[in-house]
């Protein structure tokens, strides 16, 4: 039976048709889906975890107790994951593990774009690229197959476009896979000095079976056609190749280290002339040159951004495809959902003219106009330990900044950051826009909401006892629609000489299910007070020189009502 999935849904059915017993996560896109998926299927616990590091320790445990594992997360979360993915390499495994890296090219919901290929070389471990959704689902039981024949992790490296497109997959029945006993072995899995000088040996033989059937494997493999080209390729760069250029040679590299060297010197040997088409970085064009092989790589294709088939057809040809007139629709920028909780506090910290050190959550759309009330913002939980070195570093700061964090960012990474404000005297202030959820990437749970990935009622965190076991005297709970305390509060926690926590409570308005009738406009006397609050059922109509409520947008959160000072703007049904 054939069916159309996304990678992320089709990576999700090979963990289970291959028999993984346990899944965990942080969710990130591109990878988000994967496990939202793994969890509807049975026979396989799945989890969120509190970070990638975190996720990956579970995998790679029960990885060594005998199940077999998938961690996933997008390329930055391998940042989070490095310190046990470089060492498990060293430890190996008893039952496969297959770690998914989701990279992003173009940065459609990213702050860098890296290209964690690299880690596959850094770390030693081997590493696989799908093409399209059938080879990311056969890939999760190749990746199993060499994870247990080589002893050792494989990354599984997907992309954005891979992880969200669609395309026809084969289902099949789930294999039965009876767990391994676990085996005591302290040489193998206690890394102390003297057992990793040992490993490191293991490393490196492992290294030189893994080169010898990387030259084998079927997902490298030979498409002769016209021969005055040929084309190395991975990943979702061998469809563009497919579709602009169909009759040129390729290899298409799908086992991507270690890489091939005897299976690429005689493809290049059999074309007359040899391009290298990857995305971001030039990590095969560099190992191919080094082999002494010419090619053409990174002098025609950009180092940055998404590739496409025109783009392909563009530089090796020369050719500029012929393209029908398009509608260019107008830009939209993002901004906070209407009745979005967070979008009164940052109008107050506009107001204030704080120093805002922010986070990665949808409130980093703070930082977009009219708000413009975020300074910085770097990756997860660095909005608190931040704003500890501004203010150690510069005194001019002191009693002007604050840092802004989310609920699940906070507990991704934020709760040592705070340790650290404690233990070394700062003065911070930090602000947890607590709204009940992990929203901006699709309203996943975490260990504050009360419930598992699969449904379970789980214990929730409590924010005031974990800031005060942490030693913060000053914790104060908010609600952010409550302007003047806002105001009041933040200013006397920024002015006093210790730190403290307020926490900033009311969920996400997407999973409020009431809405209060739509906000009324009584006699607008036109200062544009409201539309500082950047909120879309909010418009200027030029014509009648007015503000204009959108009743369809609109949800009653009454924010604009207690902006306006001429009493123009009134909850609906109030007169």
């Amino acid at each position: 039976m054939q069916t159309l999935m996304t990678g992320n849904e089709a990576i999700a059915r090979g963990a289970y048709e291959y028999g993984v017993r346990l899944a965990a996560a942080y969710p990130g896109t591109p990878s988000t889906e994967i496990l939202e998926n793994l969890a509807k299927y049975p026979n396989v616990y799945s989890q969120w975890s509190p970070n990638e590091k975190v996720a990956l320790e579970v995998g790679l445990g029960a990885a060594i107790a005998g199940a077999r594992a998938l961690v996933s997360m997008k390329m930055v979360g391998l940042n989070v994951a490095a310190d046990p993915f470089f060492t498990a390499a060293y430890t190996g495994v008893r039952s496969g593990l297959v770690v998914v890296s989701a990279d992003d090219p173009g940065m459609h919901s990213s702050q860098n774009e890296q290209d964690n290929r690299h880690y596959a070389a850094f770390a030693k471990i081997p590493m696989l690229e799908p093409c399209d959704s059938q080879e990311a689902k056969d890939m999760v039981g190749l990746a199993l197959t060499i994870s247990e024949r080589f002893d050792t992790p494989v990354l599984l490296r997907i992309t954005t476009r891979i992880a969200h497109s669609q395309s026809l997959v084969e289902l099949n029945d789930q294999e039965e896979r009876p767990l391994r006993p676990y085996v005591k072995d302290a040489r193998k899995y206690v890394m102390l000095p003297a057992h990793g000088k040992a490993r490191r040996l293991v490393l490196e033989e492992r290294l030189q079976r893994l080169a010898e059937y990387a030259e084998t494997v079927p997902v490298n493999r030979l498409e002769l056609r016209d021969r005055k080209i040929g084309v190395i390729t991975s990943g979702i760069s061998y469809q563009y190749i497919r579709e602009a250029l169909p009759d040129v040679s390729v290899l298409k590299l799908g086992f991507t280290y270690p890489l091939p060297p005897q299976l690429i010197k005689n493809f290049a040997s059999q074309v007359e002339r040899l391009y290298v088409v990857e995305e971001l970085d030039p990590y095969l064009e560099k190992e191919i040159r080094a082999w002494g092989i010419e090619c053409t790589g990174k002098e025609l294709f950009p180092p940055y951004g998404e590739f496409s088939a025109q783009l392909v057809k563009e530089k090796i040809t020369g050719e500029s495809p012929a393209r029908a007139a398009a509608f260019e629709a107008p830009l939209r920028p993002p901004v906070m959902c209407p009745g979005c909780p967070h979008r009164g506090l940052f109008y107050t910290l506009r107001q204030l003219k704080l120093v805002v050190s922010g986070d990665i959550g949808c409130y980093t759309l703070g930082t977009m106009a009219p708000l413009e009330a975020m300074d910085t913002c770097i990756c997860m939980g660095a909005s608190v330990s931040g704003a500890l070195g501004m203010e150690k570093a510069q005194p001019d700061l002191a009693g002007k900044v604050v840092s802004v964090i989310g609920d699940s960012t906070f507990l991704h990474s934020g709760i040592t950051g705070l340790m650290d404000v404690v233990y070394n005297g700062g003065n911070s202030t930090v602000l947890i826009l607590d709204n009940s959820i992990t929203a901006m990437t699709g309203h996943q749970d975490n260990p504050s909401t009360g419930k598992t990935l699969m449904g379970q009622p789980a214990p929730k965190i409590d924010f005031v006892a974990l800031a005060r076991a942490l030693g913060i005297q000053r914790v104060s709970v908010l609600d952010p629609f409550d302007l003047d305390q806002a105001k009041e509060v933040i200013k006397a926690e920024v002015a006093a000489q210790e730190p403290s926590v307020v926490i900033f409570r009311r969920p996400c308005a997407l999973i409020v299910k009431t809405v209060d009738p739509p906000v009324e406009v009584h006699d607008c006397t036109g200062c544009k007070m409201c539309l500082k609050l950047g909120c879309p059922a909010l418009a200027w109509d030029e014509e009648k020189r007015s503000v204009h409520v959108d009743t369809a947008l609109c949800t009653g959160c009454g924010l604009c009502v207690n902006v306006c000072k001429f009493n123009a703007l009134r909850k609906g049904g109030a007169h």
